[in-house]
């Protein structure tokens, strides 16, 4: 019994966890910041430039956190604000979101964050309704085409003369492949996943008695789900995620960078899981339309991007088509080998050569710059 109640025990998952101490600890401001010379005791307290804890208030972390979203307090509603403004626009009202301080950029529109941070409180701390009253607003609604003249005097769109367009960060668009595809799995919750990666990188930084040392793949819908959810190794993070500018997860990342390199089209066009991607999705076009090419063309872009293409892309969709159906038509063997990529069964009963030429189109929608960008 006694080792059956042990073994129940530790099959038990744990969490630390904190709580405060009956009597705390007293703390003083140290001379010279040397531990072995105390001076005066100081008490919980918030800085005195800033709205103070009310007489009543826990002198705890739970008074700090009801300090903070009391409603006056000067900065938090500004910086959730501002985060959620650089997630619509990509970049903040105030260009350093990590860093309101004197060091930091003077916000381009205060009067404009003051009146949003009111909102979102006189809403009741409501988040949807804030990403709504954004998104719905005449600014971010604005084309984003470069015009001359807001070129010339808003060249980083900082006095928002046009709308916002920038790289979508590398979750989104691994999320979006999938979901177009009829593989994202949406299940919320559960343990970290290892979806396609390339061999060996583990091995090459990881100690031999690591329990991380060998990256040992997923199979089935583990495959598939949200990006949230795949495992990150500190010192080896997917390759994919990297590329795209994803954080490490080292710390707390507020701002990410975004790069445009080479190596990001390679991986888009020609890593398993987006060539996989493109194949269920080749496939849920052929499932979906039984009709004339065009029509097939126009139902797989309006699935990818939202709208149906003009003459000119469709005209060159189906000649794209049409040439990759004659290159496969005498390359069976390349045919084949593309529509095998991936662990996802195959669906579809055409023929090797008219999927391939339909992999390939889907792999070109899902490449499109107005697939990979919020525009």
């Amino acid at each position: 019994m006694a080792k059956q109640k042990k073994d129940l025990i530790a099959s038990i998952p744990h969490s630390m966890v904190t709580r405060e101490k009956a009597e705390p600890r007293e703390t003083f401001i140290l001379n010279r910041g040397e531990y072995d010379k105390p001076s005066e005791k100081v008490l919980p307290a918030v800085p005195e430039i800033l709205p103070q804890l009310e007489e009543n208030a826990p002198r705890n972390r739970l008074g700090l956190a009801q300090w903070l979203v009391s409603g006056e307090h000067p900065l938090t509603a500004r910086v959730v604000i501002n985060r959620i403004w650089q997630e619509h626009f990509g970049s903040g009202l105030v260009s350093t979101p990590e860093d309101f301080g004197t060091q930091g950029a003077l916000p381009s529109h205060p009067e404009l964050l003051d009146w949003l941070a009111l909102e979102w409180v006189r809403s009741g701390w409501d988040m949807k309704h804030m990403h709504r009253l954004i998104v719905t607003s005449a600014t971010f609604r604005q084309s984003s085409r470069f015009a001359q003249s807001s070129l010339q005097i808003d060249p980083t769109n900082q006095w928002l003369s046009r709308g916002p367009r920038y790289r979508l960060d590398a979750e989104v668009i691994r999320d979006t492949a999938l979901w177009v595809s009829g593989l994202l799995i949406e299940q919320v919750g559960g343990r970290g996943v290892k979806p396609y990666q390339p061999p060996g990188l583990w091995k090459a930084v990881a100690y031999p008695s690591s329990s991380t040392a060998n990256f040992v793949q997923d199979h089935g819908s583990a495959l598939y789900r949200r990006s949230l959810y795949t495992f990150f190794k500190r010192t080896s993070p997917p390759p994919g995620m990297t590329l795209l500018d994803a954080p490490n997860r080292e710390s707390c990342t507020v701002r990410r960078e975004r790069t445009n390199t080479p190596l990001q089209a390679l991986h888009l066009l020609n890593d398993t899981q987006y060539m996989e991607a493109a194949r269920c999705f080749a496939e849920w076009v052929m499932e979906q339309t039984h009709g004339e090419l065009p029509a097939r063309l126009t139902l797989a872009m309006e699935r990818v991007v939202a709208r149906a293409p003009d003459s000119t892309e469709l005209g060159w969709l189906i000649d794209q088509w049409q040439e990759h159906q004659s290159y496969f038509s005498s390359h069976q063997d390349q045919a084949q080998e593309l529509c095998d990529v991936g662990e996802a069964p195959r669906l579809s009963v055409e023929s090797s050569a008219e999927l391939a030429a339909w992999i390939m189109i889907a792999n070109l929608l899902l490449n499109l710059d107005e697939t990979l960008n919020l525009n």
